[in-house]
């Protein structure tokens, strides 16, 4: 790659977001690398002034179709500062040759963060406790001791992508057994990690906690449905970080509904559930409105990922973390 001195460069995103996205460093060295064509993002394609050869990308981008790009002929770097880069890696994108480059490593670490801090709750039987203690207002002990504490529990992932792997890291401060369920995980790679490599079955059937961490795709959609979900302990917990059409959402109500299993979900099928949803009177479950990635101040790490992919591109340095067309068999 050659160096491109002071290239046009425009935000993409939600009007409102760049406050988040670029902290005041981020936003002082994008303008030191490229002219910025406007103080705010363009909330349209169609705004964006022709000359743009940068854009730096993230949550509302529309669409990047034929048209969008017909309009940008000299585009040459989309750099995204969010999770999943489907919005923007459109066939016209690779068939020109645009390099796409993605801030999805930087918004895996609060997803790990979360999902861990998730294990070690469910371990410690915080979320019955809490439902007890406030019933009782300290009346009665509330405290199951035989229900409590991760030593020796079995914590199975499903799926060792960036995320994962990430959560097998910090896993591995608890004395837990860790298993992972992902047909490209060699085991040469699993012993680097430290886990067992298992089929999604064996893995369903003997863990304490089942953690989700695979991408959508039309391969792994409803890959827990209902013979999955009966095939898990009776007690055991599902959370789901990743995506809520990983998992059949009429057969994981009905399982809830008997009370035979347990399950943190933050991203749903849909999402959100319809109002008259019986998952949010259940004890056995914990809903949250999709808040495991990147918020408020966890934002600005992509922010700073996205804008150092541009001063590499700048400088004619190679992306740190690009995506190509075949990636998208496989990413989330």
């Amino acid at each position: 790659m050659r160096a491109i001195e002071r290239p046009s460069a425009a935000l993409l995103m939600f009007p409102g977001l760049e406050a988040l996205v670029l902290s005041v460093d981020a936003r002082g060295r994008l303008e030191s690398v490229v002219d910025l064509v406007a103080p705010v993002p363009f909330a349209t394609a169609t705004e964006v002034p022709t000359d743009v050869e940068v854009l730096l990308t993230g949550w509302g981008c529309p669409m990047l179709g034929d048209e969008a790009l017909t309009a940008l002929p000299n585009l040459q770097l989309i750099a995204h500062a969010a999770g999943t880069v489907r919005p923007v890696a459109t066939d016209p994108v690779w068939d020109r040759g645009i390099v796409v480059t993605s801030a999805a490593s930087a918004n895996a670490i609060p997803v790990a963060e979360f999902t861990f801090a998730v294990v070690v709750m469910i371990t410690k039987d915080v979320f019955a406790i809490r439902d007890r203690h406030r019933e009782t207002r300290g009346r009665t002990a509330v405290v199951d001791q035989n229900r409590m504490g991760s030593r020796s529990r079995r914590i199975g992932l499903v799926g060792a992508s960036t995320i994962g792997r990430l959560v097998i890291e910090r896993l591995r401060s608890l004395d837990v057994n860790v298993v992972v369920a992902d047909p490209y995980l060699s085991g040469t790679e699993a012993a680097a990690l430290g886990v067992e490599p298992v089929d999604l079955d064996e893995l369903l059937a003997t863990s304490d906690v089942v953690s989700l961490h695979a991408p959508l795709l039309e391969s792994t959609r409803h890959m827990v449905g209902a013979a999955q979900l009966a095939a898990m302990r009776d007690g055991a917990w599902l959370v789901n970080t990743a995506r809520g059409g990983l998992v059949d959402t009429d057969a994981l109500t009905t399982e809830l509904v008997s009370g035979r299993l347990h399950a943190f979900l933050d991203t749903l099928d849909p999402e959100p559930l319809p109002a008259d949803s019986p998952l949010y009177d259940l004890s056995n479950v914990v809903l949250t409105p999709h808040i495991a990635g990147s918020m408020g101040t966890e934002v600005a790490r992509m922010g700073d990922l996205a804008v150092t992919e541009v001063e590499r591109f700048v400088a004619g340095e190679p992306p740190l973390h690009p995506v190509v067309r075949s990636d998208m068999d496989h990413i989330a």
